[in-house]
């Protein structure tokens, strides 16, 4: 005797062969028509979900690439490219001698003045005015900005992946540095020292490193710059000679610098 089963539900006729089936063949092909009904949904759910993760990955790897490029954008706001390639090889401490250098080093005249009777509100914009002219200076010319401190920027020609032609970059840097200045007019005035020598430099620190110049070259541009009269570029010897035939220069004469003694000078008036 066949069983039956009143629960299972009978294939129609269509899904069925021609011919007269037993009871029970009848049974098993309608459980078998089912399941394959419900393997062939499962699999296309697995398909849909298969279709929406990979959306979803696309989605993710695109969103990767710009927080990527974003994080890149910011380190090479505070590092130059060589550097961040070494920190993402491993390399901890960082610190690099170079022989020649062109540093150029500035200062806005009468700052403090300046500051104590500007509103703060327009004292930050010109100030951020004057530097992000001088930033595009740089990026223009191959120059590598270094630092702001407070009203003075130290930038440097000759480091890796700066302009070969260092002292000529670093002085056409200074023109555009002092031709920014004029076009903001009063109060705004700058001095600016040039020299070209050997530094050090490297990332010191482990938070909030920044890369940083030591040396005589940046103390020699740093006193140069201080006793340049307002609106005036002042080099060194080694840079006069270097811009020579390419530049306009102004002599002038010996002056005392501090721990260097009697130093003989020029003025930088422009290209020839």
């Amino acid at each position: 005797m066949i069983d039956s089963n009143p629960d299972d539900e009978p294939l129609s006729d269509e899904s069925l062969p021609d011919g007269p089936l037993p009871e029970q063949l009848r049974k098993e092909a309608a459980k078998l028509a089912r399941r394959v009904s419900q393997l062939e949904a499962t699999l296309l759910g697995v398909e849909q979900i298969r279709d929406t993760n990979a959306r979803l990955l696309d989605r993710l790897r695109g969103e990767l690439e710009v927080e990527r490029a974003r994080s890149q954008e910011l380190l090479l706001n505070v590092l130059p490219q060589p550097i961040i390639d070494r920190l993402n090889a491993g390399e901890g401490l960082i610190a690099d001698r170079y022989d020649e250098v062109a540093v150029v080093f500035s200062d806005l005249v009468g700052f403090t003045e300046i500051s104590g009777r500007l509103p703060v509100a327009d004292l930050v914009t010109a100030l951020n005015g004057l530097f992000s002219a001088f930033d595009a200076a740089c990026a223009a010319l191959g120059v590598e900005k270094i630092k702001t401190i407070g009203d003075a920027y130290l930038a440097a020609a000759g480091l890796p992946g700066t302009n070969p032609e260092h002292v000529a970059a670093a002085a056409d840097l200074a023109l555009a540095m002092r031709a920014a200045v004029d076009a903001a007019g009063p109060p705004w005035q700058v001095r600016i020292g040039l020299h070209a020598g050997p530094v050090v430099a490297g990332v010191i620190g482990t938070s909030k490193f920044v890369y940083d110049l030591w040396g005589d070259a940046v103390n020699v541009a740093s006193r140069l710059e201080t006793s340049a009269p307002p609106g005036r570029i002042q080099v060194s010897g080694v840079v006069a000679g270097a811009l020579a035939g390419a530049f306009e220069l102004e002599p002038r004469g010996a002056i005392e610098l501090k721990g260097k003694g009697s130093t003989e000078a020029w003025f930088l008036q422009g290209r020839r």
